[in-house]
């Protein structure tokens, strides 16, 4: 057999078993006015979801529609609906539409002519796929007047699925879509100019809650034209994928920015603890949804998406409710915004339930809902500026009064403090002079101390020079006496010889020589001769002994003191030995290693003088402390480097305690007995040094002596000091 007539035999068995099935549906008649069908239609559940249109059309069970528009709910069935139409009108070109864009996958089987044609339209297709360019679901229908002609629909989704389902001429389905798309494009606009308006106030003020609701007016405005199919239509229409997930995507974002909102705006974090943790979990498990769906969990986050959103919706309008009973203006006008937003979307969802009819006005109380929110929304942030700068306005006010109360207490203030401060002054200036006067007697003070510690110093140089010239000038008067008399036994003896001038005979000759030379014998004239000699060394020796000490005392006493001079430190140290020289005695051992150093520019009196004083402390401390071992000083100077040179004065002596050691430079810190010192030695050391740009450092421990360490530069300007007194 041909198979093209096997086909044509096929067909025409389906057509018939069709008709014999048809004839027990009922008919509609259009008659050029578009009409609602969804009662006049027949509907079979398919539960598994596997029958085949010849099964479905041979022996399907069709059971007629109660409702005017079918609503199958959340169901993994198949759903195939039956539909006769008669066409009483002029036209032949009729439209029927399912004004629903969220059903998954929809396949329209036609019987025209005695020939089988089938027609899907499903989220998987591109939007250019479809034959008319429509965001409902829409399938051409050619029906020949006063004829009827059978359809098929098999619908299948994976959200609710709400089946409404309208017969239009081909001007019905035009001024439709005009209208439509007016109503729509209107909605478009006021969301859009609000969302800018709000955008551009948000960056004026930087007020989060104007951020978060324009945020919220755009993901609301993606929702609600994706639900009616605008996006798929004009925005990815190649991207059914997309399409599909933004039903997730949009809800979620908007759910989420709306509850941010209504966080911010209404304060809700500083108000309550409890419900801002809500709000965080709602948002929370939005973002959950998104994630099932894009693992694949489509079901889970419809489910979720279609619980959360009207609990978290009741939520936000019981608690502005309670917040505007409260008496908070805020929440008075989010409540009254919320609503009526609320009550658009509750009677669009009536519309679908069937308990409201399917009209122009159901039709889009969703996007009036919106809308009106939107703006009163835009009026309540307005007015909270509006009591910002009411409030702003009031502190200022009150701002002024306590400024100017504050001015008329500063003045009273001022006044008073005015005469406390005359009154103050006159103490302050009675307790100046008293200051004064104290201060005065300080300086007194402290001059007859310093007068003190150079008196005393200038008592053991005196003493020190006396001691010193006392011993060679000694030593001469001593010597004075026996040469005298050596003298004068020489003198005898010259005038003997004078008087062999006046002998005329050579017997007195010779008589007188004789006296003489048993003159020399009594007088013992060589050993006279040899005490001479000894006699005069010594005179010389104290003589030159006498010079070397007022050498010392030249060089040590320096006046020069106005300008720095190169003087050799050496040498001020050997003068300040010389002076001290009576002090140590034979009791302390010296140890000099003075090194070849250059000249340096400085103030060599005072140099000495810090010499003087520490040499002196290191004596007092070796002869006061009884410790076992030899008295010993050790004086060293080295060039440390081109620029510096460095003394080092050592002992080994009983040392310091850190304590101790910490406060020697303090003026008149001793530990001298009561009249053995001042304490003022060291601290002028440290002046001076200070003065010179050295530097100096002691290093001791108790038992094992102390050692300061100078260190001078070599060159360096100086200014002027003045005197140290």
């Amino acid at each position: 057999m041909d198979l093209r007539l096997y086909s044509k035999l096929i067909c025409g068995l389906i057509f018939l078993l069709v008709l014999a099935n048809a004839a027990y549906a009922s008919e509609v008649i259009f008659n050029g006015h578009d009409i609602t069908i969804g009662s006049q239609v027949e509907i079979l559940e398919d539960t598994s979801g596997t029958l085949t249109f010849p099964e479905v059309a041979s022996r399907g069970k069709f059971v007629p529609s109660t409702q005017e528009t079918p609503n199958f709910g959340v169901s993994g069935s198949a759903f195939w609906i039956r539909i006769t139409i008669k066409n009483t009108s002029a036209d032949d070109n009729l439209f029927l539409e399912l004004a629903y864009p969220r059903i998954e996958s929809t396949t329209f089987y036609s019987l025209e002519k005695g020939k089988v044609t089938k027609e899907t339209i499903s989220w998987n297709d591109a939007f250019d796929e479809r034959r008319v360019k429509h965001q409902n679901i829409v399938f051409k229908l050619n029906i020949p007047r006063q004829n009827a002609e059978t359809y098929y629909l098999r619908i299948h989704g994976s959200e609710q699925i709400v089946v409404p389902l309208i017969v239009r001429s081909e001007m019905g389905l035009f001024q439709f879509a005009l209208t439509n798309e007016i109503i729509s494009g209107i909605h478009i606009g006021v969301l859009f100019v609000m969302m800018l308006y709000n955008f551009f106030v948000y960056f004026s003020i930087r007020e989060k809650s104007y951020l978060y609701y324009v945020l919220y007016i755009l993901f609301i405005g993606l929702t609600q034209t994706t639900i009616t199919g605008y996006t798929f239509k004009f925005l990815w229409p190649g991207n059914p994928s997309f399409n599909k997930f933004s039903i997730i995507l949009f809800p979620a974002l908007a759910g989420s920015f709306a509850l941010l909102f209504f966080q911010n705006f209404l304060h809700i974090r500083e108000r309550s603890t409890a419900i801002y943790r809500i709000i965080s979990a709602i948002i929370i498990v939005y973002a959950i949804a998104v994630l099932c769906n894009l693992f694949g969990l489509d079901m889970v986050s419809y489910r979720i998406i279609d619980i959360l959103a009207p609990s978290a919706a009741l939520f936000a309008l019981i608690v502005a409710l309670k917040l505007s009973m409260e008496g908070y203006r805020p929440a008075k006008f989010f409540l009254v915004a919320w609503s009526i937003f609320l009550v658009g979307i509750v009677l669009f969802s009536l519309r679908n339930l069937n308990i409201l009819p399917y009209n122009t006005f159901t039709n889009y109380t969703m996007q009036v809902g919106t809308a009106i929110e939107v703006i009163l929304l835009s009026f309540a942030l307005a007015d909270k500026i509006n009591i910002f700068k009411k409030e702003k306005e009031i502190s200022q006010a009150q701002a002024l009064r306590i400024s100017m109360e504050n001015e008329k207490i500063i003045l009273e203030q001022n006044a008073f403090l005015e005469k406390s401060v005359n009154e103050r002054t006159a103490e302050l200036q009675f307790a100046n002079t008293e200051l004064n006067l104290a201060l005065t007697k300080l300086k007194d003070a402290q001059t007859q101390l310093i007068d003190s510690e150079k008196m005393a110093s200038l008592g053991q140089l005196t003493a020190g020079i006396a001691h010193e010239i006392n011993n060679p000038i000694n030593f001469v008067s001593s010597n004075i006496r026996p040469l005298r008399r050596d003298i004068d036994d020489v003198l005898e003896i010259l005038d003997s010889y004078e008087d062999i001038q006046h002998v005329d005979s050579i017997d007195t000759l010779q008589s007188k020589v004789k006296e003489i030379e048993k003159l020399k014998q009594d007088l013992d004239l060589d050993y006279i001769k040899t005490e001479l000699g000894t006699l005069l060394k010594g005179m010389e020796d104290g003589a030159h002994r006498t010079v070397e000490i007022v050498k010392g005392l030249k060089i040590f006493s320096r006046v020069d003191e106005s300008d720095l001079n190169l003087v050799n430190i050496n040498e001020g140290i050997e003068s300040t030995l010389i002076i001290l020289n009576y002090q140590m005695g034979n009791t302390i051992t010296l140890v000099k290693e003075l090194g070849n150093i250059p000249s340096i520019e400085c103030y060599a009196g005072k140099l000495n003088q810090v010499f003087m004083n520490i040499l002196t402390n290191s004596i007092y401390a070796l002869q006061k402390e009884k410790y076992e071992g030899i008295p010993t000083i050790w004086v060293k100077t080295w060039l440390k480097d081109p620029e510096n040179i460095a003394v080092s004065i050592r002992d080994n002596g009983p040392g310091m305690t850190p304590e101790v050691r910490a406060k020697i430079f303090e003026p008149f810190f001793t530990t001298k007995q009561v009249g053995d010192g001042t304490g003022l030695g060291l601290s002028i050391v440290f002046k001076i040094i200070e003065v010179h740009s050295g530097n100096i450092q002691v290093n001791t421990e108790v038992g094992e002596g102390t050692e300061f360490l100078i260190t001078l530069p070599v060159k360096r300007k100086i200014r002027p000091i003045s005197d140290f007194q």
